[in-house]
């Protein structure tokens, strides 16, 4: 399974490209790092041409790995307005580019992010780089940090989608007692 990872912004956008190669037998499964990177634009730049930008370099990153799922990070909270709208249509951008195609889409706040990857919600940035480099087994962490960041978002939804998948089919199945 393909999973990529968005972790939007105007200015620079990550992205990270996650497989899980599920193993049969006594092997474990094991997760790999495809692809991780930013998307750069810049600031001088008309929003709309680095949207247009950004539009571009997602669809290809769609049509190059042909991920499973795009997972998204979630505009939570920003206390810069003019920053938060950039990075929703960003995140609107990706998700679009997705649905488009045909591939699900999921959304994923910072903390739910956080949980999954480093075990609690306050994590911060450089602890959140080195369990991606562990989880991953990379030499180092991976920089920037938004390619990083990306990276943790494919794996927090790796992380979320036997849950998911359970959803799907209806919830877990809980035996009935039969009466006697």
């Amino acid at each position: 399974m393909f999973v990529l990872g968005i972790d939007p912004g105007l200015s620079r956008c990550g992205y990270g490209v996650v497989e899980q190669v599920r193993a049969t037998g006594p092997v474990a499964s094991r997760t790999e790092a495809v692809a991780l990177g930013v998307i750069r634009t810049p600031p001088d730049q008309p929003v709309p041409e680095r949207l247009a930008s950004h539009q571009r370099e997602i669809q290809a990153l769609i049509a190059e790995f042909e991920p499973s799922v795009v997972a998204v990070e979630r505009v939570f909270f920003q206390s810069n307005a003019r920053t938060a709208i950039g990075v929703a249509q960003v995140a609107g951008l990706a998700m679009a580019a997705a649905a488009a195609v045909g591939v699900e889409v999921v959304e994923y706040t910072p903390t739910q992010i956080k949980r999954a990857v480093a075990g609690w919600g306050g994590a911060d940035k450089d602890q959140m780089q080195r369990m991606v480099q562990e989880l991953l087994r990379l030499r180092e962490p991976p920089r920037p940090a938004d390619a990083a960041d990306a990276a943790a978002v494919a794996l927090c939804h790796l992380a979320q989608a036997p849950l998911h998948e359970l959803a799907a089919r209806g919830g877990p199945r809980v035996p009935q007692a039969t009466p006697r």
